[in-house]
């Protein structure tokens, strides 16, 4: 008898972990750039350094 099959493919656990991760990272993505986020407060920090130095 011969014992020595090789496993191929990916096993369904394998496969729901990966899921499980992207979803994550897609929800902090998603969260991050939603309105008031990084981006909303990055715009207005420009807008004041600008502000800030044409008054000077």
């Amino acid at each position: 008898m011969n014992y020595n099959v090789r496993n191929k493919g990916i096993t369904l656990v394998a496969l729901v972990i990966t899921i499980v991760v992207l979803s994550i990272i897609t929800g902090v993505t998603i969260a991050a750039f939603s309105n008031n986020s990084i981006v909303d407060k990055s715009k207005k920090a420009k807008d004041e350094t600008i502000k800030m130095q044409t008054e000077e």
